[in-house]
């Protein structure tokens, strides 16, 4: 019997050397092997038990964030905030604004700024004012807003579902047809109360007890108030002045319209269906031109506190006529 032939070192080696060589990779071959016909290392079967197991994953999981999310609005109201008042991220301080506003290009500016005798340099400011109130002028652009609306007045507050009507016709000067006195170099600026759902103001009703701070003209309004028209007493008052002694030189005659204040029977706001807050127009009848008038606007009530940093329960602006 013949013995067999011993293998040359060198082919051993060889073959050591092929057995521990990787293959190329292809990408192609990787993305679609024609021989086993594998789609990225797997088959056909193993692609559609992956895709059962993922569809059937996310399924479960969206109908269980559908479920949850079901069962968190079945606790809210559309209507009436979860949160409120001291409870609320608002609280119970309402802020005050004001329009028209300037230009969006410029919305850090809160400055006023025309010359009254050219209609294109006002226009901006009367179109802002034409946009804001035609939802007063207009009932059908606020939802709901229509056999509801209720002719309020001081002893007459609205029924239950119904809201009060802001009467336009009481702003006169300040209307779209005079140009809001813009062209008279007499602006109208209007002032509007933050609303709060629920928040019932505590008046100031005694001329015997109001603020030191409050200015003397509006004292002197609310006592003569008290004696002719003792039922428009519970009214949220507002003053506009001059921020600094200069300013109150400068600022002129103001004219409030159609009373001083928010009327009391707006309140509490409790989003019914086609409510519209009650509006101020602030009326500068002689403002010195060619300077800058800083005005700052209060609303008045006791439970209204003031703060220029936190923007509540005032508003500043500057008005600059040329």
């Amino acid at each position: 019997m013949s013995k067999p032939v011993p293998m040359s070192p060198s082919f051993v080696d060889e073959d050591l050397h092929n057995l521990r060589k990787p293959k190329p990779f292809k990408l192609g071959q990787f993305l679609y092997n024609t021989e086993d016909g594998t789609v990225m290392g797997r088959d056909r079967s193993s692609w559609a038990k992956i895709g059962i197991f993922y569809v059937a994953f996310y399924g479960v999981l969206a109908a269980l964030v559908a479920i949850c999310m079901w069962a968190f609005f079945q606790t809210l109201d559309p209507r009436i905030p979860k949160w409120t008042l001291d409870r609320s991220l608002i609280g119970t301080n309402p802020g005050l604004g004001f329009r028209p506003l300037p230009p969006v290009d410029n919305v850090e500016s809160t400055l006023i700024w025309y010359k009254g005798t050219q209609h294109e340099n006002y226009k901006h400011w009367t179109d802002s004012l034409d946009d804001f109130l035609a939802v007063y002028k207009v009932p059908g652009l606020t939802p709901g807003r229509g056999q509801n609306i209720y002719n309020c007045d001081y002893n007459q507050p609205p029924p239950k579902g119904q809201v009060c009507d802001v009467d336009i016709k009481t702003w006169s000067p300040c209307t779209k047809e005079n140009n809001y006195s813009y062209h008279k170099s007499a602006p109208c600026i209007f002032l509007k109360l933050n609303k709060i759902y629920g928040w019932i103001p505590e008046y100031y009703n005694r001329s015997n007890d109001l603020p030191a701070n409050m200015p003397a003209s509006l004292k002197t309004y609310i006592a003569e108030v008290e004696k002719t028209q003792p039922e428009k007493l519970n009214t949220i008052w507002v003053s506009c002045e001059g921020e600094n002694p200069a300013d109150q030189e400068n600022i002129g005659a103001v004219n409030y319209l159609p009373i001083r204040g928010f009327p009391g029977y707006f309140y509490p706001y409790q989003n019914s269906e086609g409510y519209l807050s009650p509006l101020v127009a602030v009326h500068f009848q002689r403002p010195k031109r060619g300077i800058i008038i800083n005005v700052e606007c209060r609303a008045w009530a006791r439970n209204i506190i003031h703060d220029r940093k936190e923007r509540i329960g005032s508003v500043h602006y500057e008005l600059l006529i040329d």
